[in-house]
């Protein structure tokens, strides 16, 4: 039986340099540029179809995040962040049903433009106060919906996160279980929606090797080229692909 893969080469222009982008974020170097994978993929595809896509793509990457750290997270912090999260993917659950999919694409557009705001205007500082315990659980409520509607949870829960100053590696090793178990609660959902059809599972296939990739790519960059260079051209993507998603859901 032949798979119903996409085979428009627009999608593929876009969608290997996003996996790769996911995985550069993965490896530590970039970390929440993951969060513009959907968005640089809505530009071929909806966003529901970019995030149905992703999600084997993303459950490769948890699997292999929370093999390597299996011993380091903060338990105590998951268990305050956990249901907040599942929680924030439940409202995203329900909007995702009851909203269109170019609201759906404008409502991304904003968070990404937000994301790139507050990188540039206030960028996380590791000797910031720690917000208090109801803004870490508005703060990742609100990961749990962008995680849900657009695999972009990374920048609201990190806020709440970074000025907890915990050791990088209990960092890395938290915010990977904590988005292991945020993905997996995603795949009922999606399934009900009806995201997760043959195509988009087939499509996500041939995707997957590019996964482990982007993570060496991430660590190449990291020693090789100047992150300044990097970081720019990033914003760039981001303010682009931010203005076209606004576009496509509120004004077109």
């Amino acid at each position: 039986m032949n798979l119903p893969i996409i085979t428009d080469l627009h999608f593929y222009a876009v969608a290997v340099p996003a996996v790769l982008l996911l995985g550069v974020s993965k490896s530590g170097f970039g970390a929440g540029f993951g969060s513009l994978a959907v968005p640089f993929m809505a530009l071929a595809v909806s966003v529901p179809q970019a995030a149905a896509i992703l999600m084997p793509v993303l459950l490769l990457m948890d699997l292999l995040g929370i093999a390597a750290f299996r011993r380091d997270f903060d338990r105590r912090l998951l268990l305050f962040l956990i249901p907040c999260g599942l929680l924030g993917t439940v409202i995203g659950a329900v909007l995702f049903k009851l909203l269109p999919a170019h609201t759906v694409a404008g409502i991304v557009g904003v968070f990404t433009l937000l994301f790139l705001a507050q990188r540039l205007l206030f960028p996380p500082r590791a000797d910031a106060s720690p917000p208090s315990k109801v803004g870490g659980a508005l703060l990742t409520t609100i990961s749990g919906f962008t995680s849900f509607i657009a695999h972009a949870g990374g920048p609201p829960v990190n806020a709440y996160v970074i000025p907890l100053r915990l050791t990088p590696v209990v960092f890395t090793a938290t915010m990977a279980y904590f988005f292991f178990v945020v993905n997996l609660s995603k795949w009922v959902p999606y399934a009900w929606l009806g995201l997760l059809d043959w195509r988009n599972m087939a499509t996500s296939l041939v995707l997957l090797p590019i996964a482990p990739l982007g993570v060496w790519v991430g660590i190449r960059i990291a020693r090789r080229i100047d992150p300044v260079w990097f970081y720019r051209l990033v914003y760039l993507g981001m303010l682009l692909t931010g203005l076209k998603l606004c576009w496509d859901g509120f004004l077109a």
